[in-house]
């Protein structure tokens, strides 16, 4: 297949939404006999695609549209071969208190999914293993714990 060709297949995919150097080397693998560094560094040249845009993008989608934490984001980048400036600088761009606001909400609807639970050592490691799992540290965990648990029931 023609460079050209692909060169513009990969310009209109970036001009669609947001996608890393990684994302576009991995589609770029099943075309042979192409240089797909070059086409990657076309792209990046002409500001279609930006690593650190990406990384600011998808930490603030994950953050608020699916109550990741920031634990979770930053794995999930580094799997992206992020560079690890540009992941900080995409965390730093979190508003902490909506984020915070979130995990408040997520937890308190998973400890009332876990009111039929009897045993109050498996209601909360269900509870953390939850939260954990989401990418929220242990402190916050905890401090969310203590919220939900003595909130004043309805």
């Amino acid at each position: 297949m023609d460079t050209a060709l692909i060169l513009n297949r990969m310009m209109r995919l970036c001009s669609l939404s947001e996608h890393c150097s990684s994302d576009i080397l991995s589609r770029l693998e099943k075309y042979e006999g192409i240089d797909a560094e070059a086409i990657v560094g076309r792209l990046t040249a002409e500001g279609y695609l930006d690593d650190a845009r990406y990384a600011r993008a998808f930490a603030r989608d994950k953050s608020s549209l699916y109550c990741w934490g920031t634990a979770k984001i930053r794995v999930a980048l580094q799997r992206k071969d992020i560079c690890a400036q540009d992941i900080d600088n995409a965390l730093s761009q979190i508003d902490m208190e909506s984020a915070d606001a979130r995990l408040l909400s997520a937890a308190t609807l998973k400890w009332k999914s876990l009111s039929k639970e009897t045993d109050p050592q498996k209601k909360r490691a269900k509870f953390f293993r939850f939260l954990l799992g989401r990418g929220y540290t242990l402190d916050k965990v905890y401090k969310v714990y203590d919220t939900v648990r003595t909130a004043k029931r309805d």
